[in-house]
């Protein structure tokens, strides 16, 4: 099972302020782990909302908003995408990461959705077409 491992944001990741050499190595540390498992696919820290921006759609409308965006709560500072056997096994990766923020923090856990997951709505046409996709991009990550 493929799952993404969501940090969230806190206030001081908002505001910019970088990790310590520290968690920086603490961090490094416990990926070289997850490499070494099988485990990590991909992951990535994000630098504040601040830089960011949000397109909302309303029908054929298409709005853009500058960050910073207001509810830190909602917001994410990184993220890994993991292939684990269980939930369960994503789970107690999670509990051994080392606290990527200064006081408190939550990290989230979402399963990704697989081909198998939409039924008879997956034609064979698009199962296809998500095959071709799935191999371009991987092309392009060995690039």
């Amino acid at each position: 099972m493929k799952v993404m491992v969501v940090i969230k944001a806190d206030r001081d990741s908002e505001a910019g302020v970088m990790p310590s050499e520290q968690l920086l190595t603490d961090m490094g540390n416990y990926n070289e782990e997850l490499v070494k498992a099988g485990i990590m696919l991909a992951g990535e820290g994000l630098h504040p909302s601040s830089k960011g921006v949000r397109v909302r759609f309303s029908r054929t409308n298409r709005t853009t908003i500058d960050g910073p965006f207001t509810e830190t709560k909602e917001l994410i500072a990184g993220f890994w995408i993991w292939q684990v056997q269980s939930m369960a096994e994503a789970i107690e990766w999670v509990k051994c990461c080392p606290n990527p923020m200064l006081g408190e923090s939550e990290i989230e856990i979402r399963p990704v959705f697989e081909a198998e997951d939409f039924g008879e709505a997956l034609t064979p046409e698009l199962k296809e077409q998500e095959e071709r996709i799935r191999s371009a991009t991987e092309t392009l990550r060995n690039s």
